[in-house]
């Protein structure tokens, strides 16, 4: 029988279900619907006698899914609190908890909620329970009935061991604040504790000399990559091309007006999105990029091994120019202008003077509008036609996309080469629509291209 418990009530497990082998903490929560993206974080904090982890891999998050012992297993990063039930659950085995541990935290937070003006009073329905693993009947359950106005962190329960028995406590303790604050919280330690502490496993555990401090923990944000390239070969075998081989490259807009989208990691979040494309239809699974704004620039290749912060190392920091907009340095090297059609017929040079080949060429080309040069941009198009190039236009939250619009009207071409779609939000369209429009207009023109002679 589920026993309902309130805030800081406890609960003995080992009493309640001596036999009580393996253990499931599933957490959920529902987004009140205000138009805005919530990406809620479970993580869990495994700590010692002292209140600290003393390895890494004993704090289990969205980038380490399983402990150092393999006691505890994070189902994953669910980015979007929809649907009932679980959100994100943690699957524990007290048989293989390393002996030293004494005290398990579950935290769940808000990602960038204080960047985004997010907190936990656009949360509702948040619970934590506890089951048990293998015959799924529920034990203990902590329904969230506390009011947050601005917290964007939340200690939500823990486990813990008092004479040899596993207990559970429902915390419920809400702060402002971020994942790093409990990361530095529970892990940064003082030089004093580094040299009198041995770390918790004997194997593989990171030794804290006295004169070594302990790594920094990265939270940031990564894709799974492995997830998207299904997702993508989903879509492939859809389409009737699953078995296709093509280069891929990215172009994206640097002018002044994309600042914003630079600024808030809606470019980085795409190209994270791009890649599992080159990596399923690319055979050296690179993605050719090019950025572009007044002038035009290549850059190194993209790719699953140096994807994550590919943005902030090529662009360079955001900062304040004119007392206006953050730009990179990039941005103002290249120029706040939209100028397509040199950046175009670089790209076409590319890949029919510098590097041709007989496999065809997928273009995403990024940009939020602004067209100046039509006229420009409709003969770079047209000439590209008897290549095998194809190029899938992306407009993000702009406008004036001009002849852009008017692609699959556009005359004078031996076969249509291009697409367009625009997109008010990145955040709002889900991966398989994302691959589905991207990937929409590609299938056909690899038929009719072929048909033409363009390539075999």
């Amino acid at each position: 029988m589920e026993i309902e418990l309130t805030k800081g009530a406890r609960f003995n497990l080992s009493k309640e279900t001596p036999d009580l082998k393996k253990v499931a903490i599933g957490l959920g929560w529902q987004v009140s619907k205000n138009g805005q993206n919530y990406d809620i974080d479970a993580s869990v904090f495994m700590l010692g006698a002292d209140g600290k982890v003393s390895h890494e891999k004993y704090f289990v998050f969205y980038n380490n899914l399983k402990s150092l012992d393999g006691s505890l297993r994070h189902s994953g990063d669910n980015r979007t609190g929809e649907g009932n039930g679980d959100d994100e659950t943690i699957y524990v085995d007290f048989a293989k908890v390393d002996q030293r541990i004494q005290e398990i935290v579950f935290v769940v937070t808000i990602h960038e909620g204080q960047e985004k003006n997010q907190n936990f009073s656009q949360i509702k329905n948040a619970f934590i329970k506890i089951y048990n693993q293998e015959t799924k009947s529920s034990l203990a359950r902590y329904n969230l009935r506390e009011a947050f106005s601005q917290e964007t962190a939340l200690e939500f329960g823990r486990l813990y061991k008092k004479k040899d028995e596993w207990r559970f406590q429902a915390v419920g303790e809400g702060y402002n604040t971020g994942l790093q604050t409990f990361v530095d919280k529970y892990i940064v330690k003082t030089k004093s504790e580094e040299k009198k502490e041995e770390p918790l496993a004997e194997i593989s555990a990171i030794s804290y000399s006295q004169n070594s401090k302990p790594q920094p923990i990265d939270i940031t944000k990564k894709a799974n990559i492995s997830l998207l390239k299904a997702k993508v070969d989903i879509v492939l075998k859809k389409k009737g091309i699953g078995n296709t081989v093509a280069r891929v490259a990215l172009v994206l807009d640097i002018s002044g007006s994309m600042s914003n989208q630079y600024n808030s990691g809606a470019v980085q979040a795409f190209i994270e999105r791009i890649v599992p494309v080159a990596s399923r239809l690319d055979d050296d699974g690179k993605l050719d990029v090019w950025f572009f704004g007044s002038t035009f620039k290549r850059t190194k290749s993209v790719q699953e091994t140096n994807v994550h912060g590919f943005i902030q190392k090529e662009c360079g920091e955001m900062k304040r120019a004119l007392l206006i907009f953050k730009m990179s340095s990039l941005m103002l090297e290249l120029g706040g202008g939209n100028n397509e059609p040199p950046v175009i017929r670089d790209v076409i040079k590319k890949f029919t003077e510098e590097e041709p080949s007989e496999v065809p060429t997928f273009i995403v080309f990024l940009s939020d509008g602004g067209i100046t040069d039509e006229e420009g941009i409709k003969k770079a198009i047209v000439d590209a036609a008897k290549y095998p190039i194809f190029w899938q236009f992306v407009g993000l939250a702009g406008s004036s996309y001009g002849i852009l619009e008017r692609l699959d009207t556009m005359d004078g071409r031996v076969v249509d080469n291009a697409d367009f779609f625009h997109l008010d939000d990145l955040g709002k369209i889900t991966d398989e629509q994302l691959y589905e429009r991207l990937l929409n207009e590609f299938p056909s023109w690899i038929k009719k291209a072929r048909a033409k002679g363009i390539f075999r």
